[in-house]
């Protein structure tokens, strides 16, 4: 049975071993089968001894030189990244071209190698950027948050479309809990990775999980920051999500500086690496609630709160805020965050449909009486209106359980 080589060095080796046992078999160009001795010819000290080893010779040369080159376009269907293109190798003695073993060999080649190592035109099969996924994903299973899909698609796909960006794009998202903050985080993971969440180019810290104690700030940012840089060592596009970042220890903040800044130009790759950061807090999200709040009642509908209604009070409550050091950072007063992302309140009308996809989620049947049943059990603020859910979707699944048998 044919053991697969683990190394491109292997690879070459068995390649190479492929090409000169073809160049030896009976009918192979340059082979000797036909013009061999005849019948009548001598045998020790023949006249044909020298000219048959100048031709085994001449046959050794044609091989290598013929596993170089192909060496060369296999590489290429291969490793696409790594692929410099040369111009057509002359002719050999024996006069084989491409044509000779042709694209059905470099296919079957491929074919093999790719049975057990991963092989993709992004030269990086852990990396899809399923872009068709992402807007799906958002406008269908993310619920009242009209601002958030179009910010984090719009700002996440122009970013990874950049030839050479200058930085990582950081990104704060920001409200209540249950409003989609995670939810929005995996859903970038599972259409930019092909494993989600469990890739090696993703990386998730949670603050008081990670890092609980404050007097181990010191261990704590160096292992971060050496997980950071062995990440981007061994991806060229990384994703990093913070969740409670309000939580973080501001010498873990400080720490993350030079990953977040502008790279000098004498840093750059020959291939730019990209870096995404989320930030995932709850600062702030009672100053959103105030405004969508007041614009509802002005009569505004809900789709049309833009994000310039939010923003600057977003930024000045985040900057604030009197007991996280995540607003007196460097990140929020050295504007190393691109942009802050509000997520809205959620309304009754949209736990319902958290309630719904639960369902579907785990194949269970469900009627529209009992989406409104689950959807009575949150509790809903303010006092007097009772339109946002204060707890948004979480813990909906936890409450279906309640009504089945």
């Amino acid at each position: 049975m044919l053991r697969c080589p683990r190394s491109p060095l292997r690879l070459r080796l068995c390649l190479c071993v492929l090409l000169l046992l073809l160049l030896l078999l009976p009918g192979a160009p340059g082979h000797g089968g036909d013009a061999g001795p005849g019948p009548g010819a001598e045998k020790t000290g023949s006249r044909w001894a020298w000219p048959a080893f100048q031709g085994l010779q001449e046959r050794l040369r044609a091989a290598g030189a013929l596993s170089r080159r192909y060496w060369a376009l296999f590489s290429c269907r291969v490793w696409p990244e790594h692929c410099e293109e040369d111009e057509e190798a002359p002719a050999g003695p024996l006069a084989w071209g491409r044509a000779l073993l042709g694209q059905q060999y470099l296919d079957i080649l491929t074919t093999w190698y790719c049975s057990f190592q991963d092989c993709c035109d992004s030269g990086d099969c852990r990396i899809s950027n399923n872009f068709t996924g992402l807007k799906s994903d958002l406008s269908v299973r993310l619920h009242g948050q009209h601002l958030a899909q179009e910010l984090v698609l719009r700002t996440v796909r122009g970013y990874l479309e950049l030839p050479r960006p200058e930085k990582a794009l950081v990104l704060s998202f920001h409200g209540w809990s249950g409003t989609g903050k995670n939810f929005v985080a995996r859903m970038l993971a599972e259409n930019l990775y092909r494993d989600g969440l469990r890739s090696d180019c993703v990386k998730v810290f949670i603050a008081m999980f990670h890092f609980p104690h404050p007097t181990s700030v010191d261990l704590y940012k160096e292992q971060l920051t050496g997980q950071i840089r062995k990440t981007q060592e061994r991806c060229h596009q990384t994703l990093f999500i913070f969740d409670e970042a309000e939580k973080l220890h501001p010498g873990l903040l400080e720490a993350l500086r030079p990953h977040l800044g502008r790279q000098a130009p004498e840093n750059h790759r020959a291939q730019s690496p990209r870096s995404i950061f989320l930030f995932l807090s709850n600062l702030g999200g009672s100053v959103i609630n105030e405004v969508v709040l007041r614009l509802l009642k002005a009569g505004r509908p809900r789709e049309d709160v833009a994000l310039g209604d939010l923003q600057p009070r977003l930024r000045a409550a985040v900057g604030e805020a009197p007991d996280s050091g995540f607003g007196h950072s460097c990140l929020v007063k050295e504007n190393l965050i691109d942009f802050f992302v509000p997520f809205l309140p959620l309304e009754y009308r949209h736990v319902r449909l958290c309630a719904r996809d639960a369902f579907l989620s785990q194949k269970l049947l469900y009627t529209e009486e009992l989406l409104d049943e689950i959807a009575k059990m949150m509790v809903y603020v303010p006092k007097e209106e009772q339109l946002f859910s204060s707890q948004g979707c979480k813990s909906i699944s936890q409450r279906i359980n309640y009504f089945l048998p």
